[in-house]
């Protein structure tokens, strides 16, 4: 039996939380299993050393914001390896570039490339428990590399396909998925099991539950996975195949508000240059969500309206002014403070109408909808965001 663990910085927080975290993992190594551990940066030390950067200079390369983010893991890894040889337990802890977890060259968004396994399993077959820093590799050059905020959780499912573990434990500060945030909607009900579709559509529409890279990684490899509770010995939410769960028509409620909206107004209709706004962002490596291209109110013009992570929303609409004579547009807007909310579950396929039902829900609550997408098992909404808990409110009385 091969278990990888994975536990965040909530988990990992203080020294109590630590010995916690090593309990969990001496049970899991007591009871037979080899164990693969990773661990996120503690509370807010990535934070932390974001700002210490800041202080000597505000516009640090991306190499060197990866060198000094990486060390929030390898504080972690080392700490909860004291801890456990306090216990008297064979333990060894690993960076990324030990571990051997090759990306690519995609400074503070790296993708996994490969995993040797060779230095893991050596260590295991010593009958180590191997700790590893999440959120971290190392390029063809030998350069440190991060995997982006929510990096860990990639790092665990990564690990446990490249070396085909049993399970992927992701140990959070909830007890599994639950149906909406339950911070937000009072009467939200943790799932036994979902599918991995499901899953995926709720991380990118902004359950902070898992990173959706690491749901996708996980459906592509097929590795079994749970989200438990550091702190709680109850039973998790399991990752699955959809044709193993039962089909509710909607499955969670989910409100992010990483999102910009920005308009490119009066694109003359005979340009046709909709797509080359679109195409020069992605030539940005800037993701673009929802798309509403409508009438202007100049003549014989178009309006195109599209939203992105607010972090991308600065350069977006620096490569949209560089170039809005090339695309034909009058002017850019953005539309401040908005939020996206969305319904996801795989039962909308065989299900007509779920849409319609939430717009009514919406608008029963007085909450106006300035755009919509879907795919087909979700319904995505931009609303204003000191609307968006009270839309999620809605969602989630009228589906649940």
């Amino acid at each position: 039996m091969l278990t990888v663990m994975k536990f965040g910085g909530s988990s990992v927080a203080d020294a109590e939380k630590l010995r916690n975290v090593a309990n969990r993992v001496s049970d899991t190594y007591n009871n037979g299993s080899k164990v693969i551990v990773v661990v996120s940066a503690q509370g807010d030390t990535t934070d932390d050393l974001i700002a210490k950067a800041a202080e000597v200079n505000r516009n640090p390369s991306k190499r060197e914001m990866d060198v000094i983010l990486s060390a929030g893991e390898q504080i972690s890894m080392a700490l909860l390896a004291m801890v456990l040889e306090g216990m008297r337990l064979p333990v060894i802890s690993l960076t990324g570039w030990q571990a051997e977890i090759f990306t690519d060259t995609n400074y503070s968004a790296a993708k996994v490339d490969q995993i040797s396994g060779e230095r893991i399993r050596k260590e295991l077959d010593s009958n180590k428990i191997v700790i590893v820093a999440g959120f971290q590799g190392i390029d063809k050059y030998d350069n440190i590399t991060t995997l982006g905020r929510g990096g860990s959780d990639t790092t665990a499912v990564a690990i446990a396909a490249a070396l085909h573990a049993d399970i992927c434990e992701i140990y959070t500060d909830v007890d599994g998925v639950y149906t909406a945030d339950p911070r937000i909607v009072k009467n939200a009900y943790k799932l036994d099991d979902i599918s991995y579709d499901e899953m995926l559509e709720l991380a990118s529409l902004g359950a902070n539950v898992l990173h959706n890279r690491s749901v996708e990684m996980a459906l592509r490899y097929n590795v079994n996975m749970e989200v438990k509770s550091s702190f709680n010995k109850v039973a998790g939410t399991k990752i699955k195949d959809v044709s193993k769960v039962e089909k509710m028509l909607v499955r969670g409620v989910t409100r992010d508000n990483d999102v910009a909206c920005i308009t490119i107004k009066s694109i003359k209709a005979e340009t046709h240059k909709y797509y080359s706004a679109l195409a020069l962002l992605a030539k940005n490596n800037i993701s673009i969500d929802v798309i509403l291209l409508s009438d202007s109110s100049e003549a014989g013009c178009k309006d195109l309206t599209f939203t992105v992570a607010k972090k991308d929303e600065k350069e977006a609409l620096d490569i949209i002014k560089e170039n809005l004579e090339y695309l034909g547009g009058k002017a850019v807007e953005v539309t401040p403070n908005v939020s996206k909310v969305s319904i996801v579950g795989a039962g909308m396929t065989s299900n007509a109408g779920v849409a319609a039902m939430a717009f009514e829900a919406l608008d029963i609550a007085g909450i106006e909808i300035m755009l919509t997408t879907s795919s087909e098992i979700s319904v995505s909404m931009i609303v204003d965001s000191d609307l968006a808990e009270k839309a999620v409110i809605a969602l989630h009385e009228k589906f649940m």
